[in-house]
């Protein structure tokens, strides 16, 4: 067993958990990190193919009659391509921080989760959705916003 009274060995960004004396612990730990690390990995595509996806979206539609005007629908699709990548990257940095310190980063998370919700609140077409629809998404920012605001006030 570890003594963990006595941590003057261990270095900030390295998981603790690894000098664990089952060697079956062990080898689960460096499989579960290298599956974060696989994952950093396929985030960071997915960003690069989002910042892809922001730039053709918004060539079509500059390139679309009327020439370099964009109507309403067409600057808010704009706005939810940059907050989805914005949101990948806000993931990203979810995975890093764990990573680097194999502790889920619950405030960022949160924020993460705000921060998905308002993109959705900016793209909404209210014409389309249904007042339950609404409900449901008021009760999540409310909920989520009362959650950050308590991680985040001073004790």
């Amino acid at each position: 067993m570890m003594d963990t009274d006595n941590l003057k060995d261990y270095e900030p960004g390295h998981d603790i958990h690894l000098k664990h004396e089952d060697p079956t612990i062990r080898f689960l730990h460096r499989i579960i990190r290298m599956a974060v690390k696989v994952l950093a990995i396929l985030m960071v595509m997915v960003i690069v193919w989002g910042i892809g996806d922001v730039i053709y979206v918004l060539y079509q539609r500059l390139t679309q009659p009327p020439i370099m005007l964009l109507q309403i629908n067409d600057i808010l699709a704009t706005f939810g391509a940059f907050l989805a990548v914005l949101i990948a990257i806000e993931i990203f940095i979810n995975i890093r921080l764990y990573i680097s310190t194999n502790v889920i980063p619950v405030r960022l998370v949160i924020a993460t989760a705000l921060m998905a919700i308002a993109r959705k609140v900016i793209i909404l077409d209210f014409d389309e959705v249904t007042p339950p629809f609404i409900y449901g998404t008021a009760a999540i920012i409310f909920s989520l916003g009362i959650t950050y605001w308590l991680i985040t006030k001073k004790a």
